[in-house]
């Protein structure tokens, strides 16, 4: 059970201004998601970004959402509540690598859907978050026991990108050190 960007589809799911703030791993979230967004438009991944209730959580930073297709308002915690996301799940779609906020609603409840439609889903641990570390925790443990499966964004980058023989290989080797040397800043 790989990633195959052929057959992948990126969520990207409401990491929004006003929610960043009391999420504890918030700015390494948006990091992460912001990679996983470049990878994902090198490699041709297909992508979708949603918004939960812009009104009041407000829209994806810029920076993030300039990466992306325009994103999908939805009021449901699950993504799959919300037609506009459920149409842009092309039929070749077989698995969802989902990163964004927050892990024990939105994502979970995504997740536990797309498993129920058939679909393999991943779950870029260090590309989630939560207000509370317990929530996030717990989330995770009942997604990886309901079948999904936890992996991180530079093995998801890899797995898209299969070979050091791919053309986009470079590319995405960048990604992963300009990530390691914002780290040691």
């Amino acid at each position: 059970m790989r990633l195959d960007r052929s057959t992948a589809l990126l969520c990207v799911v409401d990491i929004q201004e006003r929610l960043l703030p009391a999420i504890p791993a918030g700015p390494s979230v948006v990091a992460m998601a912001s990679r996983l967004a470049d990878a994902a438009a090198l490699l041709g991944v297909r992508s979708v970004l949603t918004e939960q209730y812009p009104q009041g959580l407000g829209s994806t930073p810029p920076g993030l959402a300039a990466k992306l297709p325009p994103a999908i308002a939805k009021m449901a915690f699950s993504c799959c509540g919300c037609d506009a996301f459920t149409a842009s799940i092309a039929a070749d779609i077989e698995s969802a690598l989902l990163c964004g906020l927050e892990t024990h609603i939105c994502i979970q409840q995504t997740a536990l859907d797309l498993l129920a439609r058939g679909l393999t889903v991943f779950i870029a641990v260090d590309a989630v978050g939560s207000r509370q570390t317990l929530d996030h925790e717990i989330a995770l443990r009942r997604l990886e026991s309901s079948g999904a499966l936890l992996t991180t964004s530079e093995a998801a980058l890899f797995e898209w990108c299969r070979t050091a023989e791919a053309p986009q290989f470079q590319a995405v080797r960048r990604l992963v050190l300009a990530d390691r040397t914002a780290d040691r800043e």
